[in-house]
């Protein structure tokens, strides 16, 4: 908890290893802005993207020093003298901040705080933002899937596949997926898919094939583009179209693939929204929320002070089981 004005916060000093994500407990609990949201953080969803921002590998790279973290949810602990929308107590969520969410408390442009609908826990308001905005941006915004399609979602049992998952079927698509441990399998069937394949097996693309009548598919949602990209064109239909929401390196592929088939690699990153994309998807997943449909799938939590350890294990990992999130 805070006291006399301070908070515990992760900081990260220096661009490497999860070792540079470093608890400190006397941070100064941040004052809002005339528009921001002071929110004491109850839960905050750690994502691929920011173990990337803080090995310096990704594209944005935030002055040092700087605390990760981007989906809080928790309560209103106060707000700026030009906030309207919101007043102290109520639990929300936010699909950005301003100072970080790996810490007691966090401060959100008003535009990015939300409130969480009643029965929701904090946990799964921190499973919303990046994840379900991803698969958003990915399925309607870019890949503009259309019912009756069939869509893969390689690399399913996470936050952003469970999303993807549960996305696809409320928008009339035929849902395949991908996992590679039983568990993974089992959740990805528990969210939505109408198939799933195990991606460690040698021969699973053969199978999914085989799933759409050697047809290939329409879409396919790609978590690991560094492995499986070049073998992504040849499972998809002529037109098809790889969204692709994560990489780790580089990869090969022979450009007459997509030529064969008239194909379309996209790259989907959710910080590009503009705001009327960020209020069109918002508006959607409150109606999936209330349609039910929308149940954020929470994994592994963790304690702050454990910020690094889940670094490790949301990159190295032997599968992926549902949204990690910290705790405090």
């Amino acid at each position: 908890m805070a006291t006399s004005g301070v908070m515990k916060a992760i900081r990260v000093s220096e661009f490497g290893g999860p070792s540079v994500l470093r608890l400190l407990a006397d941070i100064p609990v941040p004052t809002p802005g005339k528009r921001q949201v002071l929110i004491r953080v109850r839960a905050c969803g750690v994502n691929p993207v920011e173990a990337y921002i803080r090995a310096g590998t990704y594209a944005r790279r935030p002055a040092l020093p700087y605390t990760p973290g981007s989906d809080v949810a928790g309560e209103v602990q106060g707000v700026g003298e030009e906030v309207t929308s919101f007043k102290g107590g109520e639990l929300v969520f936010t699909t950005a901040t301003d100072s970080g969410g790996y810490a007691e408390y966090a401060l959100a442009g008003e535009e990015s705080v939300f409130r969480l609908p009643a029965g929701r826990s904090p946990e799964e308001g921190a499973a919303l933002g990046v994840p379900y905005c991803t698969a958003y941006r990915a399925l309607v915004t870019k890949a503009h899937a259309k019912a009756g399609e069939t869509v893969l979602i390689h690399g399913a049992s996470g936050g952003v596949g469970i999303a993807a998952c549960q996305l696809g079927r409320s928008l009339g698509l035929r849902v395949l997926g991908t996992a590679g441990t039983q568990g993974g399998l089992d959740l990805v069937l528990q969210h939505g898919a109408h198939l799933v394949f195990n991606h460690r097996e040698e021969d699973y693309t053969h199978k999914i094939l085989e799933a759409t009548g050697g047809e290939g598919v329409d879409i396919i949602v790609e978590m690991l583009a560094n492995v499986n990209l070049s073998r992504d064109l040849q499972m998809l239909t002529h037109g098809g179209r790889v969204a692709v929401v994560g990489s780790r390196g580089c990869i090969e592929i022979n450009p007459r693939d997509t030529m064969a088939k008239e194909s379309c690699i996209m790259g989907v990153a959710v910080f590009f929204a503009t705001p009327e994309e960020k209020k069109e998807c918002v508006e959607a997943l409150y109606k999936g929320m209330e349609a039910g449909w929308l149940r954020p799938s929470v994994g592994r939590r963790y304690p702050l002070k454990m910020a690094a350890q889940a670094h490790q294990d949301i990159m190295e990992g032997s599968g992926a089981c549902g949204k990690m999130v910290l705790t405090m």
